[in-house]
């Protein structure tokens, strides 16, 4: 079945729709500091719905049900951890966050070790940002790149081509309501993002059911099969499979405490919020949301199995194939529009994010911007917020001819650097005074070991940000050690 003339339709009612609803919803703003953390504040369960849709991104709509085709829900131990990585961040980090004023995460940092340490942490924050939510961006063209391949008028267009479009379609109308409309427009088309694609994704669901016969006798046989498993308690891949328990369980704690706890992505959000408890409850709650969110998604997988079989197939391409060949006229340009959600969501917050950070980590702690006024930087923000755009948009370019699973791909360049990020913080909580040359080298070594790990280990994704972590607190307290005793002896 094609992409009919209706599906178009709901395509671009919901991209005009969105765009129109954020910038409305964003309304002026005074200042870059409103433009980025928004002055009339956002409750706890609309900020706790737009995390959920901002971490989500293409990535989750388009290669969890993926996982689950070609294997089980053992990706699911990973939603366990998250929750209680969220719970130690709630704890931890975000009342030292609103102990002072609230400008972006890393603030923090240049309190306890100084504004060149900032700096560090913001550039390694962006990095990671563009690279990270590339792979995202790049996702949400392999669907449109199917649907475009069955109309004449594209024939004789290459892969490469159909892709790039498909990712400037998805930046340009991200840009509008961003540039216009400011971190309220985030959270708001978010949420819409959110209702869209979880819609679309219950559609999916109940075609599934309509179209594999035997439904029931098909579920018992997925059970019978193993295919709903979740738990892997083996001893022999604890440190090489990502989804063995362990592994998936710590990691992904960990990973949730950098994730969530150090990536201005999530916090920027936490902060729009206006107090600690509003902020505690709307990260906890969002834990729970995406552990459901995950077995929504990993059940397609499965369903999807049950109608296909072992079909051979790029694990990334079987949903969307799905959509296009059987899914009716109508509900198909829905089910995209929820997948374009999914991207345009997390494209949003990053774009917010990274130029918050440029602003006020970086260009408002220099010689040129430390004495420019809140009108001058909100002028700033919104070019800022322009070249972003770009920069990711040639970032998922460069994605273009990636064979492997984009989920682990973009969770593994996450991982790279969230360890050193996340000992930073480690290190900002603690009582014990470090000084900022200790703590550099600390990150440094976390930066090299990964590269070492990554580059020669078969270790699993999921063990890379304890390590770097764990290396980036034990170099500095090592270094901080041995400096206190040379300058002792003198």
């Amino acid at each position: 079945m094609q992409f009919t003339g209706l599906d178009w339709l709901v395509l671009f009612l919901y991209l005009g729709g969105v765009a129109v609803f954020g910038y409305w919803m964003g309304g002026a703003q005074r200042s870059a500091k409103d433009y980025f953390l928004s002055e009339e504040k956002i409750s706890w369960l609309k900020v706790a719905m737009a995390i959920v849709a901002t971490e989500t991104s293409a990535v989750t709509f388009i290669s969890v049900p993926g996982i689950a085709f070609k294997g089980y829900w053992s990706f699911l131990q990973l939603a366990f951890g998250y929750i209680v990585g969220r719970v130690a961040v709630s704890y931890l980090f975000l009342p030292k966050y609103f102990e002072g004023e609230l400008t972006t995460a890393y603030a923090l940092i240049e309190k306890r070790f100084g504004v060149d340490v900032r700096k560090l942490s913001a550039v390694t924050f962006i990095i990671t940002r563009l690279f990270a939510d590339g792979v995202r961006l790049f996702v949400t063209a392999i669907p449109l790149a199917l649907i475009f391949r069955g109309y004449k008028l594209f024939e004789g267009i290459s892969d490469s081509e159909i892709y790039i479009a498909s990712i400037l379609i998805s930046a340009l109308v991200t840009l509008f309501y961003v540039v216009l409309g400011g971190i309220r427009a985030v959270i708001w088309t978010d949420i819409i993002q959110l209702v869209i694609y979880l819609l679309g994704a219950a559609v999916a669901i109940v075609i599934l059911f309509e179209k594999i016969p035997n439904p029931t006798e098909s579920l018992h046989l997925l059970n019978e099969a193993g295919k709903f498993s979740i738990f892997d308690f083996s001893l022999n891949s604890i440190f090489t499979s990502p989804y063995n328990f362990f592994s998936a369980f710590i990691g992904g704690g960990i990973f949730a405490m950098a994730s969530h706890g150090t990536d201005y992505i999530i916090v920027q959000r936490l902060f729009t919020t206006g107090t600690l408890s509003e902020s505690r409850k709307a990260l906890i709650a969002s834990g729970v949301m995406v552990a459901v969110q995950f077995a929504l998604f990993l059940f397609i997988g499965s369903l999807l199995y049950a109608f296909y079989g072992n079909l051979t197939i790029r694990t990334d391409e079987i949903f969307p194939k799905f959509i296009i060949e059987y899914v009716p006229s109508g509900f198909a340009g829905l089910i995209i529009a929820g997948l374009l959600a999914a991207a345009m969501s997390t494209l949003s917050g990053s774009i917010s994010a990274i130029s918050s950070s440029t602003v006020y980590d970086l260009y408002a702690n220099s010689k040129w911007g430390s004495t420019k006024s809140e009108a001058e930087k909100l002028s700033l923000s919104k070019k800022v917020s322009l070249i972003w755009t770009a920069i990711l948009t040639l970032s998922a370019i460069s994605f273009l001819g990636m064979q492997q699973s984009v989920v682990e791909v973009a969770l593994s360049i996450a991982s790279f650097t969230y360890g050193g990020l996340l000992g930073l913080f480690l290190l900002a909580v603690m009582k014990k005074r470090f000084s900022s040359i200790s703590v550099a080298i600390g990150f440094a070594a976390s930066i090299l070991v990964m590269i070492y790990i990554i580059k020669f280990t078969p270790l699993a994704w999921t063990t890379y940000t304890v390590i770097g972590s764990a290396t980036t607190v034990f170099t500095t307290y090592l270094w901080n050690f041995v400096a206190f005793k040379t300058q002792s002896r003198k």
